[in-house]
């Protein structure tokens, strides 16, 4: 009996209403088992990693190394489950799987293993990968194997469907873009985290039923079909094994095609979202965005009947590479949509051309498994690699350069095109290069740029059937345009696990700026004289002076706690007789503000002064109650402010380290949140007083270095902030009791975006 005619008995023998029925069954089971695993899987990774943000500074690398974590863990969920569908019996896969899902009952309800961060510090990568393992790896594996496992299971069944059953894939893909887009809309801003683990855990009770339904309608699907008078067909099924269980040979080439098509994917994923997350905010809403185009490129490409055809993917990338290598080095937020445009139209074509090269089901757990491996290599490669080998994120254009590479070739090839691929990317970054050093295109008018831009786009678009042509035009345009945009002298740079630092100095060499991504956070005028100059937010005249200022009148301060170094500028403000403790979580900021190469606040200023390195709020937790009489949380992550130093919690512990009379003073300047409602509703919630101040200098003041900023000041009792009323611009918070109160099992930075702002509409 050929393979043909076998697939064609078991078509005949599923329209009896009986079989029809079971298939019916099998297939919805499948269904829904794969989409509520795929549900728990990406609804885990946003609700833990927002749970041990708080222990690591909230800075956006816990996610991307949360990535690599999920990653290596499925991973290890679809070797397992290779090796699993090698036993023999289905029956003893179901009694193994099931004792692999009651093992993660161990470890629910979710929650995190231990608080203590002693050496997240110095070590993050390994204390959070470690703390990721021992709380939630266990239900994370078992569920990561159920999606490949159950589509071996089915591909084992006389459905007729069970030939190609990739399609399952896109019902399990469905569950986990669900699940992203919920997360931060819809569960996050109803649900506290305790509420969200105990969802989790009836969820996965619910999958581990779904999962021996599953089998149980295999096994009752199989027993109707003995029964049905086909006893002659049955012995040719076994005999054979499933209909596509012809030997297809897999080459060592195929699956390093399949391994580099799926890092390409996952690498650009975390560059992306670490672009993101660094300019805005480390929140759930932001980490979704990109994993959900990832997740939907997943669905269309392996859906029976793609909506998006692979020819379009490949023709658009090619337009939106050309922008983006032009535009790329650009911070205005309208660009976020070419750089999401970027990572789905990659993914898209990535994952189709993995589609177009995927196997029988004979091999469908090892193509799961390659796929997995290449996914984790990207993860290993954007979270361990990068940092360490580059002082700057470079692995985000050079993954992008990496998928112009891995595009079909289209056409014939040939030395004198060989010859090409080469000589014409040189041309066109020749002129480029001409164009930029010898003319001024803006000084033809409008036009001048459209037209410059306009011709490099053609021509990387011509290159669009060359793979290594269209990589080495794409490269040199992208690099080139990053160091035109990068033309200020740089002093320093240095990259570590909580941030991107960079140290720059004017022509005359007597400015020096510190940004963190592209947000300045502080600098200072190395002209002796002007050494002790506070500037940008701490300027005199600011909020921050205004409160030493009227304090010492009042009778002076003696112990300050700030929470955030930056440059060490607030050390202006310290003078003998005065302690003032920094907490600083990252041990690169301190030795950067005290390099007197770099800054020498710290050196002309602090004397006694002392710098506690580790999460400040942990640390703060250790002090003595009653120790400040001025506490400032000037913490900042890039441009956003940690949410775990703005709860309900974290400003009880503020005001139990203040004396009865001291002051908390609270920097909330930022671009894109709204975060004056959320520090007001806070202060009421604790029957606290509070004023607020949105300080605004003078073009004069601006150009000495002064920086806009909004400072809230909060206290036991409202006379305490009687010295700050000579000021009269401190004006009364306005809560706002829709938003909520923030807690640690509770925030919504979604609701507090400046949407406007955001997109540059305001």
């Amino acid at each position: 009996m050929s393979e043909n005619d076998l697939h064609i008995d078991l078509g005949d023998l599923a329209d009896s209403p009986a079989l029809s029925r079971s298939g019916t069954t099998v297939v919805l089971l499948h269904c829904v088992a794969l989409f509520l695993g795929s549900l728990l899987l990406f609804a885990i990774e946003p609700m833990f990693t927002k749970m041990i943000l708080p222990l690591l500074g909230g800075t956006p690398a816990v996610w991307n190394t949360a990535m690599m974590f999920f990653q290596a863990v499925l991973l290890v969920g679809y070797l397992y489950a290779h090796l699993l569908s090698r036993v023999k019996t289905l029956r003893q896969q179901v009694l193994i799987h099931t004792g692999v899902l009651a093992a993660g009952l161990l470890c629910l309800p979710v929650h995190v293993a231990w608080q203590e961060a002693v050496t997240a510090s110095t070590h993050p990568v390994p204390w959070l990968i470690a703390l990721l393992t021992v709380s939630i790896g266990l239900p994370f594996f078992a569920v990561s194997a159920t999606a490949p496992l159950l589509q071996r299971w089915f591909s084992r069944s006389d459905h007729p469907r069970a030939s190609d059953p990739y399609f399952l894939y896109a019902s399990s893909n469905a569950g986990g873009l669900i699940a992203l887009l919920a997360y931060p809309v819809l569960i996050e801003p109803q649900l506290g985290l305790m509420l969200q683990s105990r969802a989790w855990t009836a969820g996965y009770l619910l999958l581990a039923i779904t999962v021996v339904l599953c089998a149980v309608s295999l096994w009752v699907a199989r027993r109707r079909l003995r029964s049905s008078a086909v006893e002659e067909i049955l012995p040719a099924v076994e005999a054979t094994g499933p209909v596509d269980t012809f030997h297809e040979r897999i080459s060592w080439s195929r699956r390093a095609r399949w391994v580099g098509l799926a890092f390409v994917p996952s690498a650009l994923l975390l560059a992306v979202t670490q672009h993101i997350t660094t300019d805005v905010a480390a929140a759930p809403f932001l980490w979704v965005v990109p994993l959900s185009l990832y997740l939907l490129s997943f669905i269309i490409v392996f859906s029976r009947r793609p909506i998006l055809r692979h020819s379009w993917m490949l023709w658009l990338q090619v337009w939106i590479f050309a922008l983006l290598a032009i535009y790329f080095g650009e911070n205005d937020l309208l660009l976020l949509t070419l750089h999401l445009a970027a990572l789905f139209l990659t993914a898209m074509v990535c994952h189709g051309e993995l589609v177009r090269r995927r196997p029988t089901t004979e091999h469908l757990t090892e193509f799961y498994l390659w796929m997995s491996f290449g996914g984790l290599l990207g993860g290993v490669f954007c979270s361990l690699i990068a940092p360490l080998a580059f002082d700057s994120i470079l692995e985000y254009p050079l993954i992008l350069t990496l998928a112009c590479l891995l595009r079909p070739e289209i056409g014939r090839g040939g030395q004198f095109r060989r010859l090409l691929d080469f000589a014409l990317p040189a041309v066109l970054i020749s002129l480029y290069l001409l164009a930029w050093t010898r003319l001024d295109i803006f000084d033809v008018g409008p036009k001048g740029p459209i037209l410059f831009y306009g011709i490099t786009a053609v021509a990387l678009y011509s290159f669009h059937n060359r793979p290594l042509r269209l990589t080495l035009g794409f490269a040199a345009i992208l690099f080139a345009a990053i160091h035109f945009d990068d033309m200020n002298r740089q002093l320093h740079r240095e990259r570590s696990f909580f941030g991107l630092y960079t140290v720059c100095t004017n022509r005359a060499g007597n400015e020096h700026w510190l940004y963190n991504g592209n947000i300045l956070h502080g600098d200072q005028c190395m002209d002796p004289n002007e050494l002790r100059t506070p500037r940008t937010y701490y300027v005199r005249g600011s909020p921050l002076w205004q409160i030493f200022d009227r304090i010492n009148i009042r009778g002076g301060v003696n112990h300050v706690g700030v929470i955030g170094l930056g440059t060490g500028s607030t050390s202006c403000y310290h003078k003998p007789g005065r302690t003032m403790t920094f907490f600083e979580v990252d041990p690169v900021m301190e030795r950067i503000a005290r390099d007197p190469k770099l800054f020498r606040y710290l050196e002309v200023c602090g004397e006694g002064v002392d710098v506690v390195i580790g999460d400040g709020r942990l640390n703060l937790a250790k002090t003595a109650d009653g120790t400040f009489d001025l506490l400032i949380l000037d913490a900042f992550s890039s441009d956003a402010i940690p949410v775990h130093l703005l709860t309900r919690e974290a400003l009880a512990l503020y005001m139990r380290k203040l004396t009865p009379d001291g002051i908390a003073l609270l920097h909330i300047s930022n671009r894109y949140l709204d975060l004056a409602p959320v520090v007001a509703n806070l202060v009421e919630d604790a029957s606290l007083a509070g004023r607020i101040q949105e300080y605004e200098p003078t073009e004069d003041e601006k150009r000495k270095g002064a920086s806009a900023s909004t400072w809230v000041a909060v206290t036991h009792n409202l006379q305490d902030l009687d010295p700050l009323a000579p000021y009269g611009i401190w004006r009364e918070l306005e809560s706002e009791r829709s938003r909520g109160v923030w807690t640690d099992d509770y925030s919504n930075v979604f609701r507090t975006l400046l949407w406007g702002r955001l997109f540059h509409l305001d």
